[in-house]
Formats: C-alpha cells, structure tokens, sequence
C-alpha cells in the first residue's frame, strides 16, 4: 500500500517562500502556499495602485516554484518570471503580474484567478493569498533617525519598513481585521504540516499572524507547526539579530502559536546554546541541518532542503 503523501501548507513570500516551495513539491504532492499580500513596490505597487487589487509578485513567485521540472513547467516558470526593461510604461513589469492580474479582472475573484493560472501552469500545488483585502505593513521603529536614537516613529508600507533605519520594536497590518482567505484557514485546518518560513521576517513572514482569522487558524491547526529560520540576518529589517532573536520575535506577534519543529541552518547558527535554549523554553524541538546553498550563503538550496523536509516529515 502505498503511503498517504503528507498534506503541507506553507505561509511566507517572496524567494524565501519560493524556495521551501521548491524544496516542498518534492517531498508532497498535497501543498497549498499561503501567500503575504502587502507588498507596495514595483511592478506589484504599481498594479494594486492602479486596480485595487491584490499584489501579485508574491503570489507569482510562489506559483513559478511550483511550476514542473519539465519543459512546459521550467518554460512557463520563465514567461512568469521575465521583466521587461524600455523606455515606456511596461518597464519593470513581470509578464507574471500582468498575466494574473489580466485573469483578475476577467473573473473578478482573486482565488478563481489563481486557480486558473495554477492549471496554466501544470503547478505542482495551490497558491493562495493570505487575505482578500491589500494589506499596509506599519512598524514601531526606535531610532529611524540616526540624530534621534531614543525617538519612536510609525513607518508604513512594506518597502519603507524593509528598507528603515533603527530598531524595528514591532509590526501591524493596516485593516487590522482584513478578511481572511476561506481556502487558506481551511488548509491550515487540514493540514499534516505547517511551515512558516524562511522569508524576510517583519514583512514576509510574520504578517501571517498578524490576520487574527489567520493566526486562530495556526493557533487550533491539529498538524505539526515547523518554523524554518532564515540564514542571516537582513540588511536593514532584521539587522543585529540572531536567529534566537527571529524565533522571539516570531512568538512575540504570535501568542498562542504552539511550534513543534525549529529548523536552522547548521552553519548560520553562531551561537546554538542560546538558540536551543529559546527553543526549547517554547516546547518545541530544534533540528540543525545543512540546508544552504554553498555558492550563495543567504539562500537555501532547495535540495538541500527538500532532504531535510522529508527527513522530518517521515518522522511524523
């Protein structure tokens, strides 16, 4: 008899979330992405402002990870993928983004389109948005001015508080109550496993629990929760912090979250007594593996990861 393949639900977005992706279809064929809808830049800044509708880079980035290793996958993984460079109006505009937001405005449903895009594709998974309603990333930050270090100021925008100087003290959403996405509560209900992560911290991953349908949902999920931490630190949004310091900022914005599994990196990890020690004061266990690419140290190399992945997952 051959073994039910594991129901995954990963949450993140931008390339760290397109890499566990990468790494998951190969050890699943049951994954659902769960996709942050806050970004405010670019071609994705540009299309929200001017349709009101979801940002789609991330959404597009997740769905090209799930794209085949075949010729029509890696093909249509590229055409998602290409931006274009000119002089007039389309210049930094990924086919991608164009194509999804075209299905958009033809179904006018957000989760239609991305299924109908998914079947374009041959993806390997489903990709959904983490709510249905754009979202403003907001932080408290300490010291964005460098001539006031004590002074705390409100930054908004997912591209201002990637990009702030200072402290960032904590993040919010803006609604804070945007309606969540039935199909993505539903999965995490339903879900074998969950992974959060890796992605760019304040702006990619922990928005998640910040949705309150969302972070219930993480909260009640009967399927194993996996926080996969991210290599380094980021230039600017997570500057100074170790990977202890990620994992408290996670629970801080997540009470409630009951973690089983905290994957890290066994070379990006400087001082392990004191990331142990935060991990297993949470409840939860932490595994180190060999999981980044050799040539590029802040990405995950995705067969590194899928091993990893499955190592784990077997085990459940």
């Amino acid at each position: 008899m051959t073994r039910r393949t594991p129901q995954v639900v990963a949450l993140g977005g931008g390339h760290g979330l397109a890499a566990s992706l990468t790494a998951l279809r190969q050890v699943t064929r049951d994954l659902t992405a769960v996709v942050t809808v806050a970004d405010d830049g670019g071609s994705s800044g540009r299309l929200r402002e001017e349709f009101g509708v979801l940002p789609p880079g991330d959404l597009r980035m997740a769905l090209a990870a799930l794209c085949d290793e075949d010729l029509w996958g890696e093909t249509w993984a590229k055409v998602l993928q290409h931006r274009f460079a000119s002089e007039g109006e389309l210049d930094g505009h990924s086919t991608g983004n164009l194509l999804i937001v075209t299905v958009w405005d033809l179904l006018g449903d957000h989760v239609k389109g991305l299924d109908l895009v998914g079947q374009l594709l041959g993806a390997r998974g489903r990709v959904l948005p983490m709510a249905l309603d754009p979202l403003v990333i907001t932080a408290t930050v300490q010291g964005a001015d460098p001539a006031k270090p004590d002074e705390v100021t409100l930054v908004e925008g997912q591209v201002e508080v990637a990009t702030t100087g200072g402290r960032l003290l904590e993040v919010g959403i803006q609604p804070q109550h945007p309606t969540p996405c039935p199909q993505a509560l539903a999965a995490i209900a339903e879900a074998d496993w969950v992974v959060l992560g890796p992605g760019s911290w304040y702006t990619s991953v922990i928005p998640h629990v910040l949705v309150p349908e969302l972070r219930e949902a993480l909260c009640a999920t009967p399927a194993r929760v996996l926080v996969n931490l991210n290599l380094q630190a980021q230039e600017g949004e997570t500057e100074g912090l170790s990977p202890a310091d990620h994992y408290r900022v996670l629970l801080a914005h997540a009470p409630g979250l009951k973690v089983d599994t905290v994957l890290a990196d066994s070379h990006a990890v400087a001082d392990l007594a004191a990331l142990r020690s935060v991990v297993v004061e949470s409840g939860a266990e932490l595994v180190c593996d060999d999981i980044a690419r050799v040539d590029v140290t802040d990405q995950h190399h995705p067969g590194k990861l899928a091993l990893a992945y499955a190592r784990l997952m077997a085990g459940s």
